[in-house]
């Protein structure tokens, strides 16, 4: 299938919005919600994410492998299904904690956390395969992927505003009811064609490593693990950045809501960008949009309300392209290497891992860095302060800007 017609986008990208509802809180919200309510240091809630990160990781390459070799007919609508019951138990259970979990509050985390990464995991790495394998064409797989991250940012917009209007309980039930009703209109959605001829050269690979074969991935896996890292840096400590440098913490939500929102309408630019310029090239200049627009939060202090909302609304531009680009790029060099509607599974069980592996080093290296410099929420010194401001705001900008410096240099811009 080449041509989507609109409504089987949108069919296809409704399963993005709890997908994005489910995972924000867990980076964002997590690390605060369990300091408060159970008095657990930064440094150990940083541990536990990274470790349970890194657990769930490595599982997700062996979930590509199960997805590739499960029977090809229907194979991605079993396993999103397979995916729900333990997202649903696992993300109830984080954010409504019952008493007894106050004995001890690490255990809980912990278990809940792996549940909810587990269905995460099989959710998304089926979710994703299903769409690369809908099509390669370039006009077409950028606006599946742009239909699919704007759902994605639309359900972002809503975990951003729900704890500020109705608490953090509430996040549970609203998304339980619409994981539900999306995975039952993706059922509807439609389903890849015949299955691609793989090349001679790689029929006999079939291990989790298959897609560093693909020399067009290793070039694409390394720019998004660093540019992911720079991502994940400053939406670990986001909260802590408003709440001690700014001391806005009160419009914490309506930050994020700006941030995500301008990213969600930036959707249609970089899309009819990428179709025109290249996947590649439109990557790169949002790259530098997005350093430019970032780096000035260093010099922000208490009270900079409308700077810091200006900084969102034009980095939250540039994370349109971020959300965007990449995975449409990572449609392109599936096919290129041959392994269309076959292996998909491999490709983003990679992925995955690379995003699960950026987000653990954030929490678990920033977080205890932080503490060990200084930092400590609420409690700040010269010292604390200065070092949360390199921490939210240069490392990220100098990592993208590696990120960008090997993206000039990718062999990219030809597929």
């Amino acid at each position: 299938m080449t041509k989507l017609a609109f409504p089987a986008l949108l069919k296809y990208g409704l399963f993005g919005l709890p997908l994005a509802l489910v995972a924000l809180p867990v980076y964002v919200y997590i690390p605060q919600f369990y300091a408060d309510r159970f008095s657990i240091s930064l440094s150990l809630i940083g541990l536990i994410l990274l470790a349970t990160r890194l657990f769930d990781a490595f599982i997700d390459p062996a979930i590509g492998r199960w997805l590739d070799g499960s029977p090809a007919r229907n194979r991605f609508k079993r396993a999103i299904w397979v995916g729900v019951p333990p997202l649903i138990i696992g993300f109830s259970a984080l954010f409504l904690p019952p008493v007894f979990a106050q004995k001890f509050p690490l255990v809980w985390l912990v278990l809940a956390l792996l549940v909810v990464y587990v269905g995460f995991s099989i959710a998304t790495i089926a979710y994703q395969s299903w769409g690369a394998a809908l099509t390669q064409a370039l006009d077409q797989r950028s606006r599946l992927t742009a239909t699919r991250e704007a759902f994605g940012l639309i359900g972002v917009v809503l975990a951003a505003a729900l704890p500020g209007l109705l608490g953090t309980s509430w996040l549970p039930p609203v998304f339980v009811l619409l994981l539900l009703g999306s995975a039952a209109v993706l059922q509807i959605a439609p389903q890849p064609g015949a299955t691609a001829a793989l090349r001679v050269a790689d029929t006999n690979d079939h291990g989790v490593l298959l897609p560093f074969r693909n020399r067009r991935f290793r070039w694409l896996f390394g720019i998004f693990m660093i540019n992911g890292i720079a991502a994940a840096i400053p939406a670990t400590l986001f909260l802590f950045f408003v709440d001690d440098q700014l001391q806005l913490g009160k419009y914490g939500g309506l930050f994020l809501m700006l941030y995500f929102v301008a990213g969600a309408l930036s959707m249609p630019a970089w899309s009819a960008l990428a179709r025109r310029f290249g996947e590649a090239r439109v990557w790169f200049a949002a790259m530098l949009l997005a350093i430019a627009a970032f780096i000035w939060a260093y010099r922000l202090t208490a009270g900079d309300m409308v700077p810091f909302g200006l900084i969102c609304v034009m980095s939250g531009f540039a994370l349109g392209a971020d959300l965007l680009l990449p995975p449409a790029l990572l449609a392109a060099v599936i096919a290129d290497g041959g392994h269309s509607r076959q292996k998909e599974g491999a490709y983003f069980g990679i992925w995955n891992w690379a995003t699960k592996i950026n987000l653990a080093l954030a929490a678990g290296v920033s977080l205890p860095l932080l503490q060990y410099l200084g930092y400590h929420p609420h409690l700040i010194s010269p010292e604390g302060a200065q070092a949360l401001t390199v921490g939210y705001a240069v490392l990220p900008c100098t990592l993208k800007l590696v990120a960008a410096a090997i993206l000039w240099k990718a062999p990219l811009y030809d597929i």
